[in-house]
């Protein structure tokens, strides 16, 4: 007996479905970078970030050859301005990664996770700034109280938390670019690591000649876990890919906090790290600001939706036979 094919509708929610785990993937996979990192010691986090880029380069290329989509790649190349963006978009997520890794190696998981709390607030100020957006009062309030949360981390810890505000600002304007250049995600992906691997190769070929590297002169595992970060990285970015062309922006939106919420929870529980009031109190305001961020968000979504609700029965009243 032949199964019946299904309809619109269940096509659209099984599509949902699947964007839904895409991105729960993807984010989840993030949150939990700062387990990884810390087992390929004793690499240094510029020997890390090196091979990051170079095997996410080597993991593209054979997605690339599997899946015959080389081809994706032609457009880009011929757009001068798309590769200098790309450019831009590799110097800029090199200094995050880079970031990111001698943070968790370190024993700063925790401040880590406060970029990625604060990303989003991050990016909408720059939207204003370089594109003339402008914010709902909202979201107005919202950048303010999570400036008001940096102030009290910087008064209560008697230091700037620069290490959340580089992965902030480094990814937003990462994010900005990839929004400016609107490239396919692989194409993009093998783009930025092909710009970055030249340098990447250079410094782990200085390694090599001083007898500084791990890669290949420490265990196997500590090796093969080192071969590994080409393919962590790659994975989320094409689940990301997935789940964005499935799912609504509002969604994703609230996906992303998985990220830091699975970091701040590895730090304090996992990796044990301290956390004075003055620190609780950054991020409780954050947290504030998030809420107030993410409400604004999705009732501004609401009323979009009822919009295009009104203006699709006008049409629909206007076609409509007599």
């Amino acid at each position: 007996m032949s199964s019946q094919p299904r309809t619109d509708a269940e096509e659209s929610h099984a599509n949902a479905r699947l964007g839904l785990l895409f991105g729960v993937g993807a984010y989840a996979i993030w949150g939990f970078f700062p387990l990884y990192f810390p087992l390929l010691e004793p690499a240094s986090a510029l020997e890390i970030l090196c091979e990051r880029f170079v095997f996410s380069l080597v993991f593209m290329a054979v997605v690339l050859t599997i899946t015959r989509t080389w081809s994706r790649l032609s457009p880009v190349l011929r757009d001068r301005r798309a590769l200098l963006l790309l450019s831009a978009a590799a110097a800029l997520i090199s200094v995050n990664w880079g970031t990111y890794i001698w943070a968790v190696n370190t024993g700063n998981v925790v401040e880590a996770s406060l970029g990625y709390f604060i990303n989003p607030l991050v990016l909408v100020v720059i939207g204003v700034v370089l594109l003339g957006e402008r914010l709902r009062p909202l979201q107005w309030t919202a950048v303010g109280i999570a400036t008001l949360a940096v102030v009290v981390l910087t008064l209560g810890l008697g230091k700037l938390p620069w290490i959340g505000l580089v992965l902030a600002f480094s990814f937003a304007g990462y994010g900005l670019i990839k929004k400016v250049v609107a490239v396919d995600p692989q194409a993009s992906l093998t783009i930025e690591t092909a710009v970055a691997s030249p340098f990447a190769l250079a410094y782990l070929v200085h390694l090599q000649l001083t007898g500084a590297l791990v890669l290949g002169h420490h265990s196997t595992s500590t090796s093969l876990l080192l071969v590994g970060t080409g393919v962590i990285t790659a994975i989320p970015l094409l689940l990301f890919g997935g789940a964005a062309n499935r799912i609504p922006l509002t969604m994703m939106g609230l996906l992303q906090y998985l990220t830091p919420v699975i970091q701040f929870v590895i730090g304090v529980w996992v990796v044990g790290e301290t956390m004075p009031p003055a620190r609780w109190a950054g991020f409780v305001i954050v947290w504030i600001a998030l809420v107030v961020f993410s409400y604004d968000g999705l009732r501004q979504g609401g009323r979009n939706r009822t919009a295009r609700r009104a203006v699709q029965d006008g049409i629909d009243e206007v076609e409509a036979p007599i």
